[in-house]
This record gives structure tokens, C-alpha cells and sequence, in this order.
């Protein structure tokens, strides 16, 4: 079994992942969803924390070497990040959506060294603007950002287009193809919504449903 079938399968079972082809949910930007991504159920669950951090961390070491430090984004990605700097055995921070109004106003959390070289963990890509809100951020204090690790991302052109624009790369352990394979093969989905589903995804991915 592959990663990111492993994962999706993972997912499912924590309940990380609801898929309701027939009441869908509704996105905070309006857009009606057969599906819904809480990757924080995960945190309850330290077998698959564990194995969604090793994942995130082979992902690190593969396609983002000589990565010096992990950066979480806020709130969601925090704490994989910490498991995941403890793997690799690297420093942690985090990143806020914007800079406190109080106290010292910092937007990232924990030490910051202009020159290192840190990679930004997500738990999900949907159009990408979080993450890439969090790689200027770190831009912007000295810190070279060499990709962004997410536990799961809906492969929207938009992200992709998002990502290219900013220069830079990122990689998911799972998407939405295998989130409805192990779906289907677990019964958690009907043979006949699969059509549906697929159709919704592609007019996601277009930009139809935008």
C-alpha cells in the first residue's frame, strides 16, 4: 500500500475525514462540499500522529534536504510540527496569520536565525493562501524557505498556480483521489456516488465551483 493510500485509509478511521456525497457541507467561502478535512481529530489518535509525522518527516528529508528548522502554521499545523522537528530532531516555530496586537507583536514563534533554512508544515492545501502567508512571513525576517509538507491537500489548480507564482514547491502526503479510493474500499461510499464525486473534484480543480 502506498503513503498516501495508507494515510487516507488512516484518516478515514480517525474520523479525520467525513464524506457526505448526498448533504454536503458548506466551505466558509460558500462552496457546497461532499467533503470535510479536520486533520485536528488526528492529535487524539497517537498511532496515526506518529505515522502522519514519520511521513511528514520522510517527505522533509526527501524532497527538502538540508532543512535546518520546521515552521508550523497556525493554528493546525503546530503541533505536527513539533512531532515533526522532534523526528528530524530540529528547531520549531510557528506562524501566526498576522502579527499580535500585544506584547511584542511577533507574528512567528520561537527563535528566529535570518539564513536558516526551514520548511513550513501544513495540515491542508485548499487554494494555498495560508501556507504561502506563512513562507512571506518567514521571507520577510531572513529565513530561506525551501518548500511546504502538508498532510493533505485537494490539488486544486489554484494552489498549484499560487505556488508557482511564490517560487515555491510543495508536497502532500495524501489528496482527495485516495481519500475517495479508501472510501469506496472501506464502504464508506457508494458505487454510485463515485461519479458525482469525481465530477465535483474536477469542477473544484477547474475553478467552476470558485
Amino acid at each position: 500500500m502506498s503513503l498516501e493510500n495508507k494515510i487516507a485509509k488512516a484518516l478515514l478511521e480517525v474520523g479525520a475525514v467525513a464524506l457526505k456525497p448526498n448533504d454536503p457541507f458548506t466551505w466558509a467561502s460558500g462552496i457546497k462540499s461532499p467533503i470535510y478535512c479536520d486533520n485536528r481529530i488526528t492529535m487524539s489518535s497517537p498511532a496515526i500522529r506518529k505515522e502522519i509525522a514519520q511521513g511528514l518527516a520522510e517527505a522533509i528529508d526527501k524532497n527538502f534536504p538540508g532543512t535546518e528548522a520546521v515552521a508550523g502554521t497556525a493554528t493546525a499545523g503546530i503541533p505536527h510540527a513539533a512531532w515533526v522537528s522532534d523526528v528530524l530532531e530540529l528547531p520549531m516555530m510557528y506562524v501566526r496569520s498576522k502579527a499580535k496586537e500585544h506584547g511584542r507583536g511577533n507574528q512567528i514563534e520561537g527563535k528566529v536565525v535570518a539564513g536558516q533554512k526551514v520548511v513550513v508544515i501544513e495540515d491542508l492545501i485548499s487554494t494555498g493562501g495560508s501556507s504561502l502567508v506563512a513562507v512571506e512571513a518567514l521571507q520577510k525576517e531572513g529565513l530561506e524557505v525551501l518548500g511546504v509538507v502538508s498532510i493533505f491537500t485537494y490539488g486544486l489548480l489554484k494552489a498549484d498556480q499560487a505556488f508557482k507564482e511564490a517560487g515555491i514547491s510543495f508536497v502532500s502526503l495524501t489528496n482527495y483521489d485516495a481519500l475517495t479510493t479508501a472510501a469506496k474500499e472501506a464502504r464508506m461510499i457508494k458505487e454510485e456516488d463515485i461519479p458525482m464525486l469525481a465530477k465535483w473534484h474536477s469542477d473544484l480543480k477547474s475553478g467552476l465551483l470558485q
